[in-house]
């Protein structure tokens, strides 16, 4: 058995045993109309992860069968992020005019396209299909959770059980992706490459299906114009520097993200073995990797940090944790540089960085719960993104060498922990009330004006 393998079977150990301790040491939620709108936009969240999961594993063979050269496939991908970056930022202030609920269908509308475009080897329609999906992607980060928040405060559900919502949702989200892979896989096998794309699509229809039967709409700022909305987003992250520190700390920590899926793989395929011929010599050997096995250890280890944000968030502040967490993220990182060659102890870091990552995404979403403005919070969030997705962009185009490329995940991971620690003294400075009073008044106020909807989650009207 590899150590790839045994890493996996001893993960999901250790994630069943923190699930049941996260159970056990967290009280129930008693309240049924929670229940139910938890469980309605887990599922609508779930099926538009599945639709992004289901097209990943096999984007870049497709292209390849498509006889594109490597050139090609590189600008193709660029241009899927570089669409997100540009084109990401005004259908954020699009979803805080027009409405969330609009923007998730807009996604999959979008990304079905993109699935289209799929079965034809023509690389603009196949730049077309990366320009609409890259466009989805800022969507699918934005839109779904600035709904969600809106619609948790607007019920009048308790601010704290937000953070157990994200954290399903990352839970799930890893247990989507191991799914969507072997699905992927055994539809590649049986119909080819394209194959995936159309499960994606069909998975994307069903999800734009249930949000129309269960969604209420809401807004940001019906009134502004999209300039405007854009306007203000910047001048609340120039003016409050809360916002500034988690933009930050999004851009620097999922730009390095975004590196480490494009390294791990050559990272991990490296090892040191006794020369032949002169056993006190070490030289480098590429070797195959268990890619299956590797993903799978990854998302476990992703559950286990969702648990880990579980327990964390009952004994401290998401503000303070978090400076341990982007640290230790750091440290992870350096791994493939310290010891390069040492596959056992690269794999032990990344897993921690997975784990770090699951912590991340419920406390961020917590975070940007609790400092981003209601009225423009899609398209803060959408210009949180481009920092990223330059970053990215930057990375693919340059080709760095990949020691520098994690050093310069390590010095991004650095930088968030100071950032961190500006937020946790800005939030130690803060009354400690209720963090969240300005947002659920003006949620209160809207809610007396607006009309009662007209079919959706309501208190007395369930679909799910």
């Amino acid at each position: 058995m590899d150590i790839f393998l045994g890493g996996f079977y001893i993960l999901t150990v250790l994630c069943a045993i923190l699930y049941l301790l996260t159970r056990a040491a967290l009280p129930s939620v008693a309240d049924a109309a929670f229940s139910v709108f938890q469980r309605t936009y887990l599922v609508v969240y779930l099926l538009a992860m599945a639709g992004d999961w289901l097209q990943g594993p096999h984007v870049y063979a497709l292209y390849e069968s498509y006889g594109m050269s490597t050139d090609q496939i590189d600008i193709l991908f660029v241009a899927g992020f570089g669409s997100s970056m540009v084109v990401g930022t005004i259908v954020g202030s699009i979803a805080d005019k027009y409405g969330r609920r609009t923007n998730c269908i807009l996604y999959g509308v979008l990304y079905g396209a993109a699935c289209v475009t799929k079965h034809f080897g023509n690389f603009w329609i196949l730049m077309i299909g990366r320009l609409l999906g890259g466009t989805a992607t800022s969507i699918l980060y934005s839109a779904f959770e600035s709904w969600l928040v809106y619609e948790h405060h607007k019920r009048g559900f308790d601010a704290n059980l937000l953070g157990n919502i994200f954290s399903l949702g990352v839970l799930g989200n890893s247990v989507v992706a191991i799914v969507a892979g072997l699905v992927a896989q055994k539809f590649a096998d049986l119909f080819g490459y394209v194959a995936p794309f159309d499960v994606s699509l069909c998975v994307l229809s069903l999800m734009v299906i249930i949000i129309i039967m269960t969604w209420t709409e809401n807004y940001g700022d019906k009134t502004s114009n999209i300039s405007h909305s854009f306007g203000v987003a910047l001048t609340a992250i120039k003016q409050d520097h809360k916002v500034l520190c988690l933009g930050l700390i999004q851009s620097l920590f999922e730009g390095a993200m975004y590196c480490f899926v494009l390294e791990w793989t050559p990272s991990l395929s490296i090892i040191n073995r006794g020369k032949a011929g002169a056993p006190n010599e070490i030289e480098e050997v590429h070797t195959d990797i268990p890619h299956g096995h590797i993903f799978a250890g990854f998302m476990v280890a992703l559950m286990i940090g969702s648990s880990l944000f579980k327990l964390l968030s009952k004994y401290t502040s998401v503000e303070s944790f978090m400076r341990v967490v982007l640290f230790v993220a750091a440290l992870s990182l350096m791994t493939p540089i310290l010891y390069k060659g040492n596959q056992m102890v690269i794999f032990i870091g990344f897993l921690v960085f997975e784990m770090c990552v699951g912590i991340f995404w419920p406390s961020m979403g917590t975070m940007r719960g609790k400092y981003v403005a209601e009225e423009t919070r899609a398209t803060t969030m959408n210009i949180f993104r481009v920092p990223l997705n330059m970053i990215v962009v930057v990375i693919l185009l340059q080709h760095l060498e990949r020691d520098t490329i994690f050093e310069f995940c390590a010095l991004f991971l650095i930088i968030a922990v100071v950032c961190q620690q500006w937020l946790y003294t800005l939030y130690e400075g803060l009354p400690k009330t209720t963090y969240l009073s300005t947002t659920a008044d003006t949620l209160r106020r809207d809610s007396v004006t607006e009309e009662k909807p007209k079919k959706g989650i309501d208190d007395e009207e369930e679909i799910v």
